[in-house]
């Protein structure tokens, strides 16, 4: 038989349509009979004309083509990029509105992927900054920027170089971004200085379609004490052109603390696995957390928004409620900050964490405090936390999980159900993982308290502390015969 054409689907468009809510990835949510349109950049009470763009078999998806009547929860967006730059979705929402949307995202996936009964909280603790939060960014330079409709118009453009974020959907487009809003200065300065640079030697930037390019990718981190650190990735070696334009760079931003450069001819933009080269500067810049100093390497990771941080991890502290004499295992420890930002309460903690930079940096940042009832160790944790671990190292009575937004391996999940602490102190920053976690761990505990944390404004992205608490065996005891 042979093979058919597949019809092209013909892309309805429904009018008048109120959006409802909020869902999964930032996107707002219609009705239309019985199926589910999820929409990009709508805000509830919005009155609207949606194109479908994509069917699935239980939902839409569309696009607005036309607004009837404006919901009273929206703001005018800060960013002239906004709508096309995927990095912050939510701009067109009041921050009221967002952190409502953000608290009824944890609730509604603890009742219906969990079945959890949620206890009394606290309302989402806010954010003290709505813009420039962030401590890393990541630039991509391309030599095929997305053009404005204007300049497609005008057809004037004789250069369609550009740094900035990739494009939605578009492996090979970048926004040019003009001016962000999320990382303070010198980030926008260093990355505009760049551009023109690269554009004015006619240096060539990357491009996707081909992998073949100078100029690549550019990382700017920064810290709440005003250091700035600056990784330049190349596509290529050319030691002259990289030694003229990192003097450059460092004679118009001499606030630059740590420059480094690496060279990537791969087909990705990840520079973990290959060698970095510091140029200028120190091997690393410095955070202050409460009393705490951290020592942050071009590869380290720290929670991207500081301040915030130190408010997610005193909600953590508070839940555990230490009393001193404590043994305490931190899970997913990366570079220890959890680790060392607890150890002045309890007897001692035992960080856990796959990545051998990270656990460098964690003993060096424990070494740097002053620390020394701390130890880490390097491994996967699903085959690390076992029995021989905690004969080993001791019982505790506390363990601190934040594992990535793929949640705990259910391996650690059976784990943690063997060991038993008496107490479990779960963050996340994907409450859908997070609820179904802590279904299985239902068993032996029960979900005591629950404090929702806003990591990242004009996201939808949630940041999430729960306490667990060990049953009696009394109580755990239905529980398990039920599975």
């Amino acid at each position: 038989m042979s093979g058919r054409r597949k019809k092209k689907f013909e892309q309805p468009v429904f009018e008048q349509i109120e959006i409802l809510d909020a869902g999964a990835e930032g996107k707002a949510i219609a009705r239309v009979d019985s199926m589910v349109i999820f929409v990009p950049f709508a805000a509830p009470g919005d009155v609207v004309d949606i194109k479908v763009i994509k069917k699935k078999k239980s939902f839409y998806e569309g696009t607005i083509i036309k607004y009837h009547q404006l919901s009273e929860k929206r703001v005018e967006p800060r960013c002239v990029h906004f709508g096309l730059c995927g990095g912050c979705k939510w701009q067109h929402l009041s921050y009221d509105e967002q952190l409502f949307l953000k608290q009824k995202q944890v609730i509604d996936n603890f009742q219906r992927i969990g079945k959890l009964t949620i206890p009394p909280f606290e309302p989402i603790k806010p954010s003290s900054e709505q813009y420039f939060y962030r401590n890393k960014l990541e630039f991509s330079f391309s030599n095929r920027k997305w053009l404005s409709e204007n300049e497609k118009v005008e057809g004037k453009i004789t250069n369609a170089n550009g740094v900035g974020m990739h494009l939605p959907g578009m492996f090979d487009r970048i926004v040019d971004i003009g001016n962000c809003y999320l990382q303070r200065e010198p980030s926008n300065s260093i990355r505009l200085f760049l551009k023109d640079y690269g554009i004015e030697r006619s240096l060539t930037f990357y491009d996707a379609r081909i992998h073949g390019g100078f100029l690549r990718n550019v990382t700017i981190r920064t810290t709440s004490t005003g250091e700035t650190m600056v990784i330049l990735a190349f596509g290529y070696d050319d030691d002259p052109e990289i030694s003229n334009l990192t003097a450059q760079l460092m004679a118009a931003f001499p606030e630059i603390n740590s420059l480094f450069t690496v060279i990537n001819p791969k087909k990705n933009d990840t520079i973990n696995d290959l060698q970095l080269r510091l140029v200028a500067g120190k091997p690393y810049i410095t955070e202050q957390m409460d009393h705490l100093s951290f020592k942050i390497g071009p590869l380290s990771f720290y929670q991207t928004n500081p301040l915030q941080a130190q408010v997610l991890y005193e909600t953590a502290r508070s839940f555990a409620a230490f009393e001193g004499h404590e043994l305490v295992y931190d899970l997913y420890c990366g570079t220890g900050t959890i680790t060392n930002f607890i150890a002045g309460q309890v007897k001692k903690v035992i960080g856990i964490e796959y990545i051998p930079e990270a656990i460098a940096d964690a003993f060096e940042n424990s070494r740097l405090n002053g620390i020394s009832n701390t130890d880490f160790v390097m491994g996967d944790i699903a085959a690390t936390l076992n029995e021989d671990f905690v004969h080993r190292h001791g019982q505790p009575d506390v363990v601190i999980t934040d594992p990535p937004r793929s949640g705990m391996h259910p391996k650690v999940i059976e784990q943690l159900l063997r060991i038993a602490p008496q107490k479990i102190v779960y963050v996340s920053c994907n409450p859908a993982t997070q609820a179904r976690d802590i279904a299985l761990l239902s068993e032996k505990y029960s979900l005591d308290k629950i404090q929702p944390v806003d990591m990242f404004p004009q996201t939808h992205h949630v940041e999430n502390v729960t306490l667990l608490t060990k049953l009696s065996p009394a109580q755990a005891q239905p529980a398990a015969q039920a599975l």
